[in-house]
Formats: C-alpha cells, sequence, structure tokens
C-alpha cells in the first residue's frame, strides 16, 4: 500500500479481502477479525508514511486525515475547533456508506455539510469503533479505485 499527497488528494494503492455481507444492510460491509486487523494495519502504516510519523496512527488520526481530504484543502495548523469539525466531517462521511448521512453541500468558506438520513442503533463504543475501521478501510480502498 502506498500514499502519496497531491494538492490535498491522497493516493492510495492496497488490496483488499473485504466481503460483502447482507444479513446486516445491503452495504455494509463485515470482515473477520483477522481480515480487519489486517487492512486496518495496512491503513495505519500508509497514513503513518505520509504523515512522517514514528509511530502507528489511532483512529482518530486516521479520521482526521479523511476530514482533511474530504475538506480538499490542507494547511500547517487547524484550530481546536476545526480538528474537531474535520472529524466530525469524516464520520459523516463514512456513515454515508451506510445511508446515516447524505452530501447536503458546502457552506461559504467550502467546508463540506452532512444531513442525517436515518438514526442509528445504539452500538457499544467497541462496534462503533470497529465499524469506523471498517468503512475507513472502505473509504481507502474507493479512494484507490477513483485514481485508477
Amino acid at each position: 500500500m502506498a500514499i502519496s499527497f497531491s494538492k490535498a488528494c491522497i493516493k492510495i494503492r492496497f488490496h483488499s479481502v473485504t466481503k460483502p455481507c447482507c444479513t446486516l444492510a445491503p452495504k455494509i460491509l463485515v470482515m473477520e477479525d483477522w481480515e480487519l486487523d489486517f487492512e486496518w494495519l495496512h491503513v495505519q502504516h500508509t497514513v503513518k508514511k505520509a504523515m512522517q510519523q514514528e509511530g502507528l496512527p489511532d483512529l482518530n488520526t486516521v479520521l482526521f486525515l479523511i476530514g482533511i481530504q474530504e475538506l480538499g484543502r490542507w494547511k500547517k495548523k487547524f484550530s481546536k475547533e476545526e480538528k474537531q469539525d474535520l472529524m466530525h466531517i469524516a464520520v459523516c462521511r463514512l456513515l454515508s456508506f451506510e445511508d446515516y448521512f447524505v452530501f447536503a453541500g458546502r457552506d461559504a468558506d467550502g467546508w463540506p455539510h452532512w444531513r442525517q438520513t436515518r438514526e442509528m442503533h445504539q452500538l457499544t463504543t467497541l462496534r462503533q469503533e470497529r465499524l469506523l475501521k471498517e468503512l475507513a478501510v472502505r473509504y481507502f480502498k474507493e479512494l484507490e479505485t477513483e485514481q485508477h
């Protein structure tokens, strides 16, 4: 898997071992534990290399990066509020795969906005984290597909 930045766009390459599952929802990806561990580790190493970090990034760091990608611009310093907004954008974008959110447009400053289309089921913290990781893997795979 390789990642590079080009005008705030992320370019990623990696392979997939995911499979669709129709028992939970039409679009949801369900990975076995080892598959998610494998794919998530690839995402972490890709982000680590791209961000020139020493350690592997956590889920929040990956969400932050997805938020920047969705914003479409990069700047050296984001305020604390902007960082929270970027992570919110990322979560909405990821949950849009499951039709929980739909893109509503951009505001006057160019920030994306999402409209919630249905209620989320109550999930444990661990299940929420797992879902976001699975959807983040899907996000990065779709970026790769778009760029080829």
